[in-house]
């Protein structure tokens, strides 16, 4: 069975996403239609070939075998598989029925009907996002690759990430999947399915799991841009539209806070946008490029420093401390990019950098006394 998504690129087999991917090619409803592909009833004599009229495989190397060439004759059944490195390609670890030990040989040389009777239940599976069935799988009794990849280098977990499986995905993670394997045709991760497919539950799901927020694409997008893009070109005011308008917003409040939650902010350089979609231009403590976050991700009190018009300044040390003249305490501070130093309330002080005076326990020398 095979589940197609009905748009320009549909799911031949699972989410087909075209290298040069667009946000206009999310369909804003995706409807799947279960198709039935029926196969030819499988021969009793099933075997490793390169021509399908031979019998036997042609003398080989086995790929991950240390022995000398051999001869290998019927296959018994695949109890194995694993994806190539790079995701180009599968092998599979064949028991053999003249009592050969098992070997690993290339999809290319292993008949379609034999890869097919293996592999078929994991891929239905995975585009029905059935997690009894993949569980099932994963616990039989075989060495099968959780991260197996299809013609594209598409896994298991890409397409349940598009689907919207949480079951699925939390699954295949537990099973040991890669949280950031990239498919072969545009580069696109779990995160980029869920972002782009409007699944806001296995965003979060994902990030919590430890999925990479700003893994990119092959254009370079990471999955807040591929959110943005798409909720940029979702109709406004059309009713239709509308939950799909609220769950895309909800993909970007959830990548927002992953990609920032952890960094520090230096400055606010500039504000575009009104209400809920103000953004300012952030310059990083960490000297990370300057980028624009959504207004909810920034502390209030550098949010109110910007609006009123504040300068900021990188302080190298406090040099000494006194009560001013409303009875607060001030410090002398020293600035990397001002030559004079200055007074400043506390709350304009970095509260490491008074620790580390209040360490020194002695005057700067500026005639100032500190004060306990």
């Amino acid at each position: 069975m095979e589940a197609l998504f009905v748009n320009q690129y549909s799911i031949s087999g699972g989410l087909k996403l075209s290298p040069n991917l667009t946000a206009s090619s999310f369909p804003s409803q995706p409807h799947l239609i279960i198709r039935l592909r029926l196969r030819p009833a499988p021969k009793s004599s099933i075997s490793v070939i390169q021509n399908q009229q031979n019998q036997f495989l042609e003398t080989q190397k086995p790929l991950s075998s240390d022995s000398a060439d051999e001869s290998y004759g019927e296959v018994d059944k695949i109890i194995g598989s694993r994806a190539v490195e790079g995701g180009t390609g599968m092998q599979y670890l064949i028991q053999w029925k003249d009592g050969h030990a098992p070997s690993w040989v290339s999809s290319d040389s292993i008949a379609k009907d034999v890869v097919a009777e293996y592999d078929s239940p994991w891929w239905t599976a995975a585009k029905k996002a059935d997690d009894a069935a993949l569980r099932e799988l994963l616990e039989a009794e075989d060495d099968r690759d959780v991260d197996a990849v299809d013609s594209d280098g598409r896994t298991a977990l890409l397409f349940v990430a598009g689907l919207g499986s949480e079951p699925c995905v939390r699954l295949l993670a537990e099973a040991g999947a890669d949280l950031d394997h990239r498919d072969n045709v545009g580069g696109l991760a779990a995160l980029h399915m869920a972002a782009g497919y409007v699944r806001p539950g296995v965003v979060k799901l994902l990030v919590e799991l430890g999925a990479d927020p700003e893994v990119e694409d092959d254009r370079g997008r990471k999955p807040l841009d591929l959110a943005k893009e798409v909720l940029s070109t979702t109709p406004k005011g059309n009713p239709v539209q509308f939950a799909r308008r609220l769950g895309l917003e909800s993909v970007i409040r959830e990548l927002e806070g992953a990609v920032f939650e952890y960094a520090e902010v230096h400055q606010l350089l500039e504000k575009r946008g009104k209400g809920d979609a103000v953004e300012y231009l952030v310059k990083w403590k960490d000297g990370g490029d300057n980028e624009w976050v959504n207004a909810r991700f920034i502390g209030e009190d550098l949010v109110r420093d910007f609006e009123a018009g504040l300068e900021y300044a990188v302080a190298e040390g406090v040099m000494g401390k006194r009560v001013g003249d409303d009875r607060k305490m001030e410090y002398l501070v020293k600035w990397t990019d001002i030559d004079e130093a200055t007074w400043e309330p506390e709350e304009n002080v970095d509260p490491d950098l008074i620790k580390e005076f209040e360490d020194k326990g002695s005057s700067t020398g500026t005639g100032v006394p500190n004060v306990g």
